[in-house]
């Protein structure tokens, strides 16, 4: 949520430094679950038509994106911490497991993935890799297959990333070499990805066509 602030706003008053009442504090790495890991920069209180704000000045430096987020909102539950070691490892060992593909309509598989990934998650987002994921020997990704997995890929290692103090690039090695690690997809769910990517291919030719 950005916040907009009128002109005749006070300007913003820094809290001071250390840990805020709800355990976060400036300089931080945390998880807003729809945008994924961002640095919370500054704690701030605005005045705003007489009123006092508390906004939580959150930096996604990737996507070159600041958000204001209002301590209502945080109290709410709209950041959390990053992952701690044990969550960490299990998602990890998720990613090891075999993919869960269910007999059921892309568009609708494709809309429990989103919510996963949008969900924050660090377990859930897992799920999605292991599922989405491809070898070279397996059928290509369709191309809305291939943008929620690297949706999905982008959130888990970030997060690992900052968690684990490692750069972008070691972070995703990390994630393929624990996907490599993982059972052989069977035949018969490859049978049916090669199919949905099949039909989708063609539903994409046909809104092409028309």
């Amino acid at each position: 949520m950005k916040i907009e602030v009128k002109a005749d706003a006070k300007p913003a008053a820094p809290k001071v430094s250390g840990a805020h009442r709800t355990g976060f504090k400036a300089q931080e790495f945390i998880v807003y679950p729809a945008h994924g890991v961002g640095q919370i920069v500054a704690i701030e209180e605005q005045e705003v038509a007489g009123f006092k704000l508390e906004l939580f000045v959150i930096s996604f430096a990737k996507d070159k994106m600041t958000l204001k987020v209002p301590l209502p909102k945080v109290l709410a539950g709209a950041i959390r911490k990053l992952s701690d070691a044990d969550v960490v490892k299990r998602s990890l060992d998720t990613l090891m497991g075999r993919a869960r593909v269910k007999r059921t309509m892309w568009s609708r598989r494709a809309q429990e993935y989103e919510a996963k990934i949008n969900s924050g998650d660090l377990i859930s987002i897992a799920e999605v890799v292991r599922d989405l994921y491809r070898s070279e020997a397996q059928p290509e990704q369709s191309y809305s297959e291939r943008q929620l997995y690297e949706a999905a890929l982008d959130r888990m290692a970030r997060e690992l990333a900052a968690v684990q103090k490692l750069t972008d690039s070691e972070s995703l090695k990390l994630v393929e070499q624990y996907l490599e690690r993982g059972p052989k997809r069977g035949a018969r769910a490859d049978a049916v990805l090669e199919a949905e990517a099949e039909t989708e291919a063609d539903g994409d030719n046909i809104e092409a066509a028309a």
